[in-house]
């Protein structure tokens, strides 16, 4: 018996012996192929700045300016130390300037927000400009780049700067592309970033200014204060162009009248432009100035009346706001005296079967559906849209040699911005429109010496120059830096650089400036 027990062991020991050789040779059922470890979202490639210099030249008012262009990656960090972003821009520097202290330096920055700098670099003040058709639709390809005599290289050196999520600019390791979409965290990027680049460059002594165009007027209000308060660099002067401070001015809010008469000036110039006025002057500054006179007059107290305004009373106003803006008195007294923008625009032209801009009011494209109520579109966007795109990228390959296997980014694509302010202002109870004015004001108080430069368009839909008008004069200052803000119009709409004559104008007007900032 006991024999046969350890035979029987034996043979068990046999048996788990070859199931066991033959279960090593079979596949695991449940094996996994190994899995490419991912690459580390904060390693050295992730973060590693880039840059490319080349060398250049163009012939401004008659002279020869030499002339280096530094495309580049700048590394953000939060005060952690950690990376948070790598941020683009496109630098132009005169070559022969032995002592760049006496030399001006300009940021310069589109809007939004979300918007790329594509604007400003390639259309008004970059050394190569963009070709596009004056007021109209620009044929597809083959587009056309030129030298830009209207270049404020002549004047002051150009630093142009892609926000977070814009351009090549993008958020790094622990950090997203939404963590810098909100008016304060845009301000510290782009605060973070001037501070770097003056340190960097040694440009710390050198005259400083800030050249923002839509959003960027209202970042350039927020930021000026934060750079002269939080890192003691004070600016020689600020460009605003197609300025927008206080966003309550262009929001047609229930029970709020003032859009509407901030608007009324700008549908007539518009109307003016278009030819669609029954008796139309030919003085179009002048009739302008009527228009204002009668929007914060007559216009201003009708509407203030609401409710209580009488028959006889709106249908006079009717004829007159007819006169200005070159809808029907019908449509009008419909509309109950109040046409927002996107009703105006798709009114004033639908007998032709064309919207009007909004960017630029001389801008039009064909309506679709004829019962809109509210334009669908923007007819300008389109019209230099695809030529800005196609010469943007190539000129970033082909001469600044840079980005050729990067996506540049027209716009961050969306996303929520964050409209709350880190700090409220002492005088605020509950939250109303943005509002950055008081950061100009602020601005302006802290080094009295600063110097303002607003630029208008008369065609400009989307920040009608008179709010600009009223913003400005209702920054509560005293009357000595009052006088530091000047204000110049062109016959033209938000970029008024897509104008020739008035992109002329503009460089004059600001190379101007730059010339009383630097010098006073």
């Amino acid at each position: 018996m006991r024999k046969s027990l350890i035979l029987i062991v034996a043979a068990g020991v046999l048996l788990f012996g070859q199931v066991a050789r033959v279960d090593a040779q079979a596949p695991e059922k449940e094996g996994k192929a190994p899995e490419a470890k991912a690459p580390d979202k904060c390693d050295a490639a992730a973060t590693k700045e880039e840059s490319s210099v080349t060398d250049h030249s163009i012939k401004i008012g008659g002279q020869t300016i030499p002339y280096k262009a530094t495309a580049s990656t700048t590394l953000l960090k939060n005060e952690k130390g950690e990376a948070t972003g790598l941020m683009y821009s496109a630098a132009y520097t005169r070559s022969d300037v032995k002592d760049s202290t006496t030399r001006p330096i300009s940021f310069l920055y589109n809007g939004g927000p979300g918007s790329a700098t594509m604007w400003l670099h390639m259309g008004a003040f970059g050394p190569r400009r963009v070709y596009t058709v004056d007021g109209t639709f620009t044929p597809p390809a083959p587009y056309k780049l030129v030298d830009n005599p209207e270049s404020l290289l002549d004047k002051t050196d150009l630093v142009f700067i892609d926000a977070m999520g814009t351009g090549y600019s993008h958020a790094v390791c622990k950090a997203e592309n939404k963590d810098f979409y909100g008016i304060d965290e845009d301000v510290e990027a782009f605060a973070q970033f001037i501070v770097t680049y003056l340190s960097r460059n040694d440009r710390w002594n050198s005259p400083k200014f800030l050249i923002g165009e839509s959003y960027g007027t209202f970042r350039s209000a927020a930021l000026g204060n934060y750079l002269q308060t939080h890192d003691t660099v004070h600016l020689n002067g600020i460009v605003l162009i197609s300025s927008v401070l206080d966003l309550a001015s262009l929001t047609f809010a229930p029970a709020d009248d003032r859009p509407y008469i901030f608007y009324l000036p700008s549908y007539a110039a518009t109307a003016w432009y278009h030819k669609l006025l029954k008796d139309r002057p030919a003085d179009l500054p002048g009739f302008i100035e009527e228009a204002r006179k009668y929007a914060q007059g007559e216009y201003a107290a009708a509407l203030f009346k609401g409710g209580e305004l009488g028959a006889a009373e709106k249908a006079a106003v009717a004829k007159k706001v007819s006169y200005f803006t070159g809808l029907s008195e019908d449509y009008l007294i419909k509309a109950d005296l109040r046409v927002n923008l996107g009703q105006f625009r798709v009114e004033l032209q639908r007998s032709s079967r064309l919207t009007t801009g909004r960017i630029d009011a001389r801008f039009t494209g064909y309506t679709y559906d004829l019962l809109e109520e509210n334009a669908q579109g923007d007819p300008e966007g389109p019209a230099v849209g695809g030529a800005f795109t196609a010469l943007l990228n190539s000129y970033n390959h082909d001469e600044l040699k840079f980005g050729k296997d990067k996506v540049y980014h027209n716009t961050s694509g969306g996303g929520n911005w964050n409209w709350i302010r880190k700090e409220g202002g002492p005088r605020r109870f509950f939250p109303g429109a943005p509002n950055v004015d008081q950061d100009l004001a602020q601005a302006m108080i802290t080094n009295p010496r600063l110097l303002v430069q607003v630029e208008n368009g008369y065609f400009d839909l989307a920040t009608p120059f008179f709010a600009t008008e009223f913003t400005m004069e209702h920054l509560g200052l005293p009357e000595a830096l009052q006088k530091n803000i000047k204000e110049d119009y062109y016959n033209a709409g938000h970029m008024m650089y897509l104008h020739d004559q008035d992109r002329v104008s503009l460089h004059n007007q600001i190379a101007g400036f730059i010339d009383r900032a630097t010098q006073q």
